[in-house]
């Protein structure tokens, strides 16, 4: 290859690059992707979330569990470098520790209890997709009910540890999602924001 040939097929790369990182950082973020993100614990709701987010990074440095990611470009600059859980890879122990770095107040403290954590956390609902779960299948699991913070609260069980959830009580930590046997995941949390959003969807059509 020549020298002038390689110094093109070198530039045609990285224009390539470029046009590839800028689409990424102007494109609409992606719904599957976002579909099951959660906020972190104590999150303001979601408008005023992005109003007050910093961007520091300080929660996800601050979390013991490491299950604190920040969003990248390709989601859009609204959204780029915002904290997400991502239950299927980690779900939150609820420590706190998040909202007590958090220099703006889009992250609430909450006390590191039971009762702290309904009273001051919503990240999310879990949800039972019985057609795949092993225990609604004759097949004893109770994976998801031993890693539930509030066992026997937001959740119970009923025979072959069938997993029942009471939505007033689950506070959408993922711990769950994450615990499930089954691939894909026969229980999923779904972002506090997203059923909302859907109801009213309901509604106006």
């Amino acid at each position: 290859m020549s020298e002038g040939v390689a110094r093109r097929t070198a530039l045609g790369a990285l224009v390539a690059g470029a046009v590839a990182g800028a689409a990424g950082v102007f494109a609409k973020p992606r719904r599957v992707e976002a579909a099951l993100l959660l906020r972190p614990p104590g999150a303001l709701p979601e408008p005023e979330f992005l109003a007050a987010c910093a961007r520091c990074f300080r929660c996800a440095n601050a979390c013991p569990n490491d299950c604190i990611q920040m969003r990248g470009l390709a989601s859009g600059l609204r959204q780029a470098f915002t904290p997400v859980i991502r239950a299927r890879e980690r779900g939150c122990t609820l420590c706190g520790e998040c909202a007590r770095v958090c220099p703006t107040g889009a992250l609430r403290p909450f006390a590191a209890t039971r009762e702290g954590w309904k009273a001051g956390v919503k990240m999310g609902l879990a949800r039972v997709n019985k057609a795949m779960c092993y225990s609604y299948h004759g097949r004893t699991c109770g994976a998801c009910y031993r890693a539930c913070p509030l066992a026997g609260e937001a959740m119970t069980i009923g025979v072959f540890e069938t997993p029942h959830v009471h939505r007033d009580k689950c506070v959408g930590c993922g711990l769950c999602e994450q615990a499930c046997l089954h691939l894909p995941q026969a229980i999923r949390v779904i972002p506090v924001e997203r059923p909302r959003a859907a109801r009213r969807r309901r509604r106006v059509a």
